[in-house]
């Protein structure tokens, strides 16, 4: 039996989520085949089959398929459930929003946000937002599972490129149906893939101040822009940058906390970045305690520096 890994794409290409994703698909131990499901997405499969430990690839190339959505895509991977034990996405919104209902029509149980395969049927999961980690063992026969991406290292191109087979799409539910979506347009890198990511907080007071204290810093480091949950909930960020328990997980290289208090919520977003630098003005501020670098100063003087001294450093 192999294990069946969910791709995610954008039509053209596969998304790194995928490539951190099959690290933890071949972590269990049998061959790994990857369904790449949608509409004209030849490339992204091709783009699969370069992976390194990819046995083989699935095309599902289908109108119904076009968009994503979650009811015709678990349909798809139900109806190619007999030859798999094993199923895994990344925790993405995609990975979330198909994989419990995978799960729910397999009559198994899910095994969420696994950040560390011990075993064929054995995993670790955060709980308590990230402040325990949870060893789980699925018995039943059939396991699903979403992979924390932040968590597995990038599986490169391989020595050879497997075969690509086609496969029919399921039936169409017919329970959901796409109406449009309306789509952030960014120069700057994915928040969730970055290398370099420039966080604010709460403490930047509006909308403005937001944007003109942390747009230069980010253009100067070319970085990702993201925001705490309570610069979100108050409007000086668009929910798609809120990084924590209840918005992105990311691990850049280099994470920059600009008024962010650290509340353990936010924390369990953006810990496991390699390098964590913090500037606040309180200095007893929790998210002291995770960074490898702190400024106690008032981040309307500090990032501002901080900006223009690595502008001139450029020059």
């Amino acid at each position: 039996m192999a294990t069946l890994l969910i791709a995610e794409h954008d039509g053209s290409a596969l998304k790194e989520a995928t490539a951190k994703a099959l690290t933890a698909a071949k972590a269990l131990g049998r061959p790994v085949h990857v369904l790449v499901a949608g509409s004209g997405c030849r490339a992204a499969a091709d783009e699969a089959a370069a992976l390194d430990g990819v046995e083989k690839v699935l095309l599902a190339d289908d109108a119904s398929l076009a968009h994503g959505l979650a009811e015709p895509t678990a349909a798809l991977v139900v109806a190619l459930a007999g030859g798999y034990e094993a199923f895994v996405a990344p925790a993405t919104s995609h990975g979330k929003n198909v994989m419990p209902r995978v799960a729910a029509l397999l009559d198994v149980m899910q095994v969420s946000e696994v950040t560390a395969v011990l075993s064929p049927d054995t995993f670790q999961r955060p709980i308590y937002a990230g402040n325990a980690i949870q060893t789980v063992q699925a018995t039943d026969p059939k396991v699903v599972l979403t992979v924390r991406t932040a968590s597995f290292a990038t599986t490169g191109a391989g020595g050879a490129t497997a075969p690509v087979e086609a496969v029919a799409a399921a039936a169409d539910p017919g329970v959901s149906r796409y109406l449009g979506a309306d789509l952030s347009v960014s120069d700057r890198p994915e928040l969730a893939s970055a290398k370099i990511i420039v966080s604010g907080g709460r403490a930047l007071g509006s909308a403005e101040r937001f944007t003109e204290v942390m747009t230069p810093l980010a253009d100067a480091l070319g970085a990702a822009i993201g925001a705490s949950r309570a610069a979100v909930d108050a409007g000086y960020a668009p929910n798609d940058w809120q990084v924590g328990q209840t918005g992105k997980v990311v691990a850049p290289d280099l994470y920059v906390a600009c008024g962010i208090s650290g509340a353990i919520q936010h924390l369990a977003g953006m810990k496991d970045s390699k390098v964590i630098v913090a500037i606040n003005k309180d200095e007893e501020a929790p998210i002291f305690q995770v960074a490898d670098y702190g400024l106690v100063a008032d981040i309307f003087q500090a990032v501002p520096e901080l900006t223009a001294a690595l502008a001139a450093a450029k020059r």
